[in-house]
């Protein structure tokens, strides 16, 4: 049956969940880029720096602690416009900071406020489309990230050229507001939606319609004793890093191994974060395919996402990379493989589980991800600074998605019910 028959609606409901994830990725990097501007301006000090970087990474895990039960108990449309209206206030609130105090609360309420983005975007994606169709609907507003990263130095870049660096957090604080616009008349449930077609509401519901139960409260400690549960989140907590990883150092191994000047920088990142957007979408895509010819749900992912695995694993070699574009090829690749890994592990989540519990398990997940990205962000600072060299941590880099890949063949049950089997 041709698209045009079955309805589009759900695609445009992936649209705003992807304006929202590049809007996101874009007021969370807008500091990073005007570090220079805002610590001649203010006499922001590096240790100063660091305590406000500290702060949103403290503020977005906690904010997975509880984010995920408000989701559930709530819903989907009203927790994310409230939780994208605090984030984006919070993005133009950085403008009246003059200090690192100032800067350090803008950037925890950005935190606070950013961390229901995906877990509200894959309860969104649970709510509007069937299994076969959730890991290449993830893929696409999980590239959202990807493009964010490359958009935003063009935004920021014009807007503080032409009126100064207070007026780039902004127009970039905006943004979500312009997208609230959008979210807030037109986001329902399958159910209440005017203008879709009974034919794409049954296309979406094909998989069986589960009963309204998201008012229950769902504890961590219920959805803990189950082993589906620990392999997601040992999986996240084991590999989570690595992207975060190259999101902070790849700048700064590129211009130590490779002389790579700003001006060049700009364009290496594009190249690498456009690589990752498709990453995202091929993954997704790619389970997708497998489950279309037959292929049950839980062999489909699993499959994907060992492809991806596999495919980070030439990064061990990134450290003896002499050219430039090899080391950004190798890079690419890691990137593009992690976003099709994370494609397929946020789709799992509404595969094995309820859809009033999916917001719940992602923060939980979240979360780990996030302890596992902290610690790790101190154990490669200890490393570079011991060794000098990049090597043991592109050898752990290259080998952790292996693991985590371990972990949920190890954990998950393979009749694809990991709650209530």
């Amino acid at each position: 049956m041709s698209v045009n028959k079955i309805g589009n609606y759900r695609w445009r409901v992936v649209a705003l969940l992807f304006f929202a994830t590049t809007i996101n990725y874009i007021d969370r990097q807008v500091l990073g880029m005007l570090k220079p501007y805002i610590a001649d301006d203010l006499g922001i000090t590096e240790a100063g720096y660091g305590y406000i970087v500290s702060a949103f990474q403290a503020a977005y895990a906690l904010g997975l602690l509880f984010v995920g039960r408000l989701i559930d108990k709530y819903g989907t449309r009203i927790t994310y416009a409230i939780s994208i209206a605090i984030w984006s206030l919070a993005g133009c609130f950085h403008a009246a900071a003059r200090g690192a105090f100032g800067f350090g609360l803008a950037r925890f309420m950005l935190g606070i406020g950013e961390s229901a983005n995906f877990p509200s975007a894959v309860k969104a994606t649970a709510e509007w489309f069937p299994k076969k169709e959730r890991a290449l609907a993830t893929g696409i507003f999980n590239s959202g990230s990807n493009i964010g990263a490359v958009v935003a130095p063009i935004i920021v870049t014009a807007v503080t050229l032409k009126w100064g660096w207070q007026w780039a957090f902004i127009v970039t604080g905006l943004l979500g507001f312009i997208w609230m616009a959008f979210w807030v008349p037109m986001y329902k449930l399958p159910k209440d939606a005017k203008g879709l077609k009974k034919s794409e509401f049954d296309h979406i519901n094909q998989d069986g319609v589960e009963e309204e139960t998201k008012k229950e409260k769902i504890a961590w400690s219920q959805l803990l004793k189950f082993k589906g549960t620990i392999g997601i989140c040992l999986s996240r907590f084991v590999c989570d890093w690595v992207w975060w990883f190259f999101l902070f150092w790849a700048p700064d191994f590129l211009n130590k191994t490779h002389g790579v000047d700003l001006s060049q920088m700009q364009w290496a990142l594009i190249v690498i974060y456009t690589f990752a957007a498709f990453g995202g979408v091929a993954g997704g895509g790619l389970s997708s395919l497998l489950i279309k010819r037959g292929c049950s749900v839980p062999f489909s992912r699993k499959a994907a996402m060992l492809v991806c695995a596999l495919c980070v694993v030439p990064v061990i070699s990134l450290a003896y990379a002499k050219s430039l574009w090899i080391a950004i090829a190798l890079i690419s690749l890691a990137c593009f493989a992690h976003q099709g890994w994370a494609s397929n592990i946020y789709t799992l989540v509404s595969d094995y589980y309820p859809k009033n519990m999916v917001a719940t398990l992602t923060s939980l997940a979240g979360f780990c991800g996030s302890v596992g990205g902290v610690l790790a962000s101190s154990f490669v600072g200890n490393i570079l600074e011991w060794t000098g060299s990049y090597l043991v941590v592109f050898m752990i880099a290259g080998l952790a998605y292996v693991a985590a890949w371990l972990c949920l063949q190890i954990f998950l049950p393979r009749d694809g019910k990991a709650y209530g089997a």
